[in-house]
C-alpha cells in the first residue's frame, strides 16, 4: 500500500508530552508544538535545536537564533502519565461512548494538552 493511500492519522497530538527515542536528543522530554501530518513529523519544544543565521530585516534585528526543526514521529513516543517513561498509544471506548487515548504501558488515560 502506497503512502498516499494511507490515512495520515497520527496517535500523537498537539500538546502531548513526548520522549525522544533516537538521535542526539535521545531521552529528552518535551511538549508537541505542531503536528505535520502529511510529512509524518512533529515539532517538539526544545528538541532538535539548530543554529540559524538570520539577516536583519525591518521587522527583526537578525543575528544567530536557535530554532526547533521537526522530528519524525517514529522517533518519539508518548510519555506515560504515571511515570514519564515512553509508551505506545491505545484506544478505549468509555461508558458514554467516547473514544479515549490510553497509554499501553500503564493503561492510564492520556490527557489532551
Amino acid at each position: 500500500m502506497a503512502q498516499s493511500q494511507v490515512k495520515n492519522k497520527l496517535k500523537i497530538q498537539k500538546g502531548d508530552e513526548v520522549v525522544v527515542l533516537t538521535g542526539r536528543d535521545k531521552g529528552a522530554k518535551g511538549e508537541v508544538l505542531k503536528v505535520l501530518t502529511e510529512k509524518r513529523r512533529v515539532l517538539v519544544k526544545g528538541i532538535n535545536l539548530v543554529t540559524k543565521h538570520q539577516k536583519p530585516t525591518q521587522a527583526s534585528p537578525g543575528g544567530i537564533q536557535k530554532i526547533e526543526l521537526p522530528i519524525h514521529v517514529s522517533n518519539v513516543a508518548i510519555a506515560d502519565p504515571k511515570d514519564g517513561s515512553p509508551s505506545r498509544v491505545g484506544y478505549k471506548v468509555s461508558k458514554d461512548g467516547k473514544k479515549i487515548r490510553v497509554a499501553r504501558k500503564s493503561g492510564e488515560e492520556i490527557k489532551q494538552g
